[in-house]
C-alpha cells in the first residue's frame, strides 16, 4: 500500500515537472510520436545578429509536416534561440514552441 502511494506521488511529480505551453496556447495532443528530426545543413550566418532556428515537425491536418529551419534576426535584448520540442505525457505528445532567452 505504501509503495503504491509512493509510486503515485512519483507519477504526479513527474507529470507536474513536464514543461508547460505558454498561457493562452491551445494544446493539441497527438497519439503518435513525431518522426526523427531531419538533418539540416545551414550556410554560415548571413550576419552576426542572426540565429539559426532549426527545423521541427508540426502537427497539421492530422499529419506531421516538416517546418524547415531558417536564419532569423536575434530579438532585441536576447542572445539565443531555444528550440521547440515535443513532450510526451500520458495524454499523448504535444509541442512546446521555441523561445528567446
Amino acid at each position: 500500500m505504501v509503495s503504491r502511494r509512493l509510486a503515485l506521488l512519483g507519477l504526479f511529480g513527474a507529470l507536474s515537472c513536464a514543461p508547460q505551453p505558454e498561457v493562452g496556447t491551445e494544446i493539441v495532443y497527438v497519439a503518435s510520436p513525431p518522426p526523427a528530426p531531419r538533418v539540416e545543413v545551414s550556410a554560415p550566418a548571413p550576419a552576426t545578429d542572426m540565429a539559426w532556428m532549426s527545423g521541427h515537425w508540426r502537427w497539421v491536418g492530422g499529419n506531421y509536416v516538416w517546418i524547415p529551419g531558417q536564419w532569423v534576426e536575434v530579438a532585441a535584448g536576447y542572445s539565443a534561440w531555444v528550440p521547440g520540442r515535443w513532450i510526451h505525457t500520458r495524454r499523448g505528445w504535444y509541442f512546446i514552441e521555441g523561445h528567446w532567452r
